[in-house]
């Protein structure tokens, strides 16, 4: 059974993971991913053109990517292990969304890495013909474009039910886990909707539900660094 210190503790860590995904995916957004991530640019042909003169880029942009899965593990581990007894099912609900999540990212990942070879790999000089390779670039931006997607219904998703169990055991302030129920729940209902209802994809919408869903987070993420979670 954990004690009101090792309740802390976690809580503590958990916030700090979720407060470095945060900071390295901005960082990395801004300089390693720039002009080479699809999911910051609606332009596919010319991302599919710049990842095929950005080989380490390429690769840094991977490598990033698996230390945010790293960090993002333990603040799914943590979550459960601060919110199991306010819910079981509900918390176990929110891992399982959140691994498959993750695993949705290691697809991303992967096409990355394959992007990499295709701007790098000698082979494909041969292989394939400058348009061939310009196609294949755009499949890898496309699948990194739809893991993403799908990864972030799943993790907002997940958030939502853990904000439900903050509410219920008043481990975060109610204004905190409350807009993070809204804003958890306004991503995943404007990422399916989108799909179906062009007008839902405006930029303006996705830039209002990502913010949101920012907000959300680093007030979690600073709150269970700086105070922990409420006895």
């Amino acid at each position: 059974m954990m004690t009101q210190s090792d309740h802390m503790k976690t809580a503590k860590l958990t916030g700090a993971a979720l407060l470095a995904t945060i900071i390295i995916g901005i960082i990395g957004a801004m300089t390693v991913n720039a002009g080479i991530d699809i999911n910051l640019s609606a332009d596919v042909e010319a991302t599919a053109r710049a990842m095929l003169e950005a080989e380490t880029r390429l690769r840094a942009k991977a490598y990033i990517g698996l230390l945010l899965i790293g960090l993002n593990l333990i603040f799914l581990f943590g979550l459960y292990r601060l919110l199991n007894k306010s819910g079981p099912l509900l918390a176990l609900w929110g891992v399982g969304a959140g691994l498959i999540s993750t695993a949705f990212s290691v697809f991303g990942i992967v096409a990355t890495m394959n992007a990499a070879q295709l701007a790098g790999s000698d082979a494909y000089q041969s292989l394939a013909t400058a348009d061939q390779r310009l196609l294949l670039s755009g499949l890898q931006a496309t699948t990194d474009y739809t893991s993403f997607h799908l990864s972030l219904i799943l993790s907002s998703a997940a958030n939502a039910g853990f904000f439900i169990l903050f509410l219920q055991s008043g481990g975060l302030p109610k204004i905190i886990a409350g807009w993070g129920l809204f804003a958890s729940l306004f991503v995943v209902t404007a990422l399916v909707l989108r799909d179906f209802i062009p007008l839902i994809g405006h930029g303006g919408v996705t830039a209002a539900f990502m913010v949101s869903n920012l907000i959300a987070l680093i007030a979690m993420g600073v709150y269970l660094t700086l105070r922990g979670v409420r006895a």
